[in-house]
């Protein structure tokens, strides 16, 4: 069964930081992928960041625009309550410090997940390359905890993440009050580029100083 299988904790520790960040990681992926593509190119200090590690790579097997079946319900169930977890053990080494929920592709849907469920909100959400796990017609919980400060980007022809999942996702993610900005990237490789790391980056800086998030990073 899916679920976090392991932590990697680059940056300074949880009860030293001045931001938390929690970084998930995509299909077939590792935390060390997510450390040298973004967290080597971000520049807020004083950041703890971790970086759970999918069993077998994978946070749910079916691909996010499929509909939901009881197997791809459990997996995912049990990814989020391992990623809820997380989320509290880190709060409770770091009272009071902001946490952004970020990830990329899968990781970013799981993260938009969490959102969706309106529990243990973090203070911000920048998905990368992510939309809602599912199809429309499913019964799926839209909690999203009011003013949530929520990024999320895609590819305009990214193979993972249809733009039309994409806009339903922003469109859903308006109905639910987030304070939402999206940005679509032509002609993009399915990877995290300069402008969504820039952004993740202006959030832990916003959010370190005590400000809202503003994003405010250049496109």
């Amino acid at each position: 069964m899916p679920g976090i299988a392991g932590i990697r904790r680059p940056g300074v520790a949880a009860d030293r930081a001045r931001v938390l960040c929690i970084l998930v990681h995509g299909r077939n992926q590792t935390p060390e992928d997510m450390e040298a593509a973004v967290v080597q190119h971000l520049s807020t200090p004083d950041v703890a960041f971790v970086l759970p590690e999918a069993r077998l790579k994978t946070w749910y097997t079916a691909l996010a625009v499929a509909p939901l079946e009881p197997t791809t319900r459990a997996e995912l169930r049990a990814s989020l309550d391992d990623l809820a977890a997380l989320i509290g053990s880190l709060r409770a080494e770091a009272p009071a410090r902001p946490l952004v929920l970020a990830g990329f592709s899968q990781g970013a849907c799981l993260s938009l997940e969490h959102a969706f469920r309106g529990d243990a909100a973090p203070e911000a959400v920048v998905a990368l390359t992510g939309c809602r796990v599912g199809v429309m017609t499913d019964d799926r919980p839209a909690r999203v905890a009011a003013g949530l400060p929520v990024y999320l980007s895609a590819g305009q022809d990214d193979p993972w993440i249809p733009l039309t999942a994409f806009a339903r996702t922003a469109a859903e993610l308006g109905r639910g009050g987030a304070a939402l900005r999206t940005d679509v990237f032509p002609a993009r490789p399915h990877e995290v580029s300069p402008p969504e790391i820039a952004m993740l980056d202006s959030v832990l800086t916003d959010l370190a100083a005590g400000r809202a998030p503003a994003f405010g990073a250049a496109r």
